[in-house]
């Protein structure tokens, strides 16, 4: 917390809901572990606040403010859902949201016990979720497009953490993302940011998703890559064979953008080790993982 930044506390919570919203203020209020851009607070047994925190503009609020209402009703899945606007006050000059919460806890802090069941459970979230999107549809700027526009993204990262041992490795699978056809399909709906903090498990397995302030309108590649960054070894084949939908080259981009991810997870694994601001030691190893499913392919 900078000097200019205001410490969100439980009473400034308190007091936020006293203000706009006063019918809320008697729930009881807890901190939600985790959390980068937005700190959550647990509002009642229902509810939750999401707190502009990191996030330089209020843009990804606003984005769910205006998406997740429509898309969440065909979700198949629970996903957190607005049902009240905190405007920026004198007290605290940022945006906040109260929403549904999602039961569950986050699989960078959990696990999933029932591959096929978890497999067969992203798939069907994402054949819900990867339909045209309408023209006014947000568009990523610095995600969503095809693997080799974010190839500076990717040798960052590689340079960074990429285990001398399977870098050969590494490379070839990104090189053979870059190689692949573009999408040329309809842009559809895509979450943009499918890792294990962004999704909640329970009973062994996918038991919704959160955190869709990157969401946009495009390849669903994107999203596709989660085969390998959350789901168990051995499972993509049968999560992409129920999603049916996914052609070889849109399977060879999401394995190249699983890479990415992965080395990302790594990265921000590392950055936890230093101190550094949004650091999560835990993501290493969990990146590790990934990418030794990404480099088996399976």
């Amino acid at each position: 917390m900078t000097a200019t930044e205001t410490e969100i506390t439980p009473d400034l919570v308190r007091d936020l809901l006293q203000e706009q919203h006063p019918d809320l203020a008697g729930l009881a209020i807890r901190e939600v572990p985790g959390g980068w851009g937005n700190q959550m607070w647990r509002l009642g047994n229902g509810l939750a606040v999401r707190m502009q925190r990191m996030d330089p503009t209020p843009e990804l609020q606003l984005k769910e403010r205006r998406w997740l209402p429509v898309l969440a009703p065909r979700l198949p899945l629970p996903v957190p859902t607005p049902v009240r606007f905190g405007e920026p006050s004198e007290r605290f000059p940022k945006h906040w949201t109260v929403m549904t919460w999602v039961p569950g806890e986050p699989l960078d802090h959990g696990s999933i016990s029932r591959g096929d069941h978890a497999a067969d459970t992203l798939a069907g979230f994402l054949r819900a979720l990867h339909v045209e999107a309408p023209a006014e549809a947000p568009i990523a700027t610095d995600r969503g497009g095809h693997p080799k526009h974010c190839t500076e993204g990717f040798e960052n990262f590689f340079r960074a953490v990429a285990p001398d041992d399977i870098a050969a490795d590494v490379r070839t699978v990104w090189d053979d993302a870059v190689a692949a056809q573009a999408w040329e399909g309809p842009r559809v709906w895509v979450h943009g940011d499918l890792h294990p903090a962004n999704v909640v498990v329970s009973d062994g397995t996918l038991s919704g998703i959160v955190d869709f302030g990157d969401m946009f309108a495009g390849d669903p590649a994107w999203d596709l890559a989660a085969a390998w960054v959350l789901l168990p070894a051995g499972t993509a084949s049968r999560f992409f064979g129920m999603y049916a939908h996914a052609d070889e080259a849109a399977i060879r981009r999401a394995r190249g953008l699983a890479a990415m991810k992965s080395l990302f997870l790594m990265l921000m694994g590392q950055n936890g080790d230093r101190g550094l601001p949004g650091g999560k030691p835990h993501w290493g190893p969990a990146g590790r993982a990934a990418l030794d499913r990404v480099l088996k392919g399976v």
